[in-house]
């Protein structure tokens, strides 16, 4: 790896989609880019494709593991200075179709991860006098639909875990913000998945991660927390 960066990037969940977008996105800006995923296929695949990103395996919802990778971070690339979290398990049942298990893993994914992730970033945002954090919500972040049941409570409680720490963390330049996703992921698996629907309701991932750029960039006079993002299609 190369000397470290005073501008480092960390996607926590990251992938094929939003992921990959992401890391292109804030690597065209010079960051050294940081994926954090389970398995590291993707993500590698990913790493040797956007300069100067590295892959590392991370379960979020492991208080050892997130601590493990931070620590990597720092040493290779050093302290991040933007950290974007876009993990969730995505289970989608209704009550009878929701295991103990399946609502503690989307817990875990979507909102314990996320509290474990800030911490570790937020440590290091401080001595360096400010920073960004993005959390990637969901229409179910706001609303929960009745197969949505485990999900949607991981996504709601990132949504209030977002507002807690934009209202503690403002006053010392940390600005955090909170990105409801309406809509589906423009990629060759959800267009396998959904052949027929119509090309106006998928979302483009790189539109997605320049407005969550655009975000970082915003002067602390006009920050925003929540931003509301979807196709113009899509009826809401």
């Amino acid at each position: 790896m190369s000397a470290k960066s005073d501008k480092v990037c960390v996607i926590a969940g990251a992938g094929a989609g939003n992921g990959a977008a992401f890391a292109r996105r804030f690597a065209a800006e010079g960051y050294r880019c940081v994926l954090l995923a389970r398995s590291t296929g993707a993500i590698s695949r990913i790493a040797r494709e956007v300069k100067g990103a590295l892959a590392i395996s991370c379960d979020v919802g492991d208080e050892d593991s997130v601590a493990d990778a931070f620590g990597r971070i720092r040493r290779e690339l050093g302290p991040p200075t933007v950290l974007i979290y876009n993990a969730a398990a995505r289970h989608f049942a209704n009550l009878d179709g929701t295991t103990p298990e399946m609502f503690e893993e989307a817990w875990r994914a979507g909102t314990f991860g996320a509290f474990l992730c800030a911490k570790e970033a937020v440590a290091d945002m401080r001595a360096a006098g400010g920073g960004n954090i993005v959390l990637i919500g969901a229409t179910a972040s706001v609303r929960g639909g009745a197969n949505f049941l485990a999900f949607a409570a991981a996504k709601a409680g990132l949504r209030s875990v977002g507002q807690s720490l934009a209202r503690g963390l403002a006053a010392e330049n940390i600005h955090v913000a909170h990105v409801v996703v309406d809509g589906v992921i423009d990629m060759p698996l959800t267009r396998e998945r959904m052949p027929d629907r119509p090309d106006a309701l998928f979302m483009d991932p790189d539109a997605i991660a320049e407005a969550v750029f655009q975000v970082t960039r915003q002067p602390r006079s006009a920050w925003t927390f929540e931003l509301d993002l979807r196709p113009a299609a899509e009826s809401w």
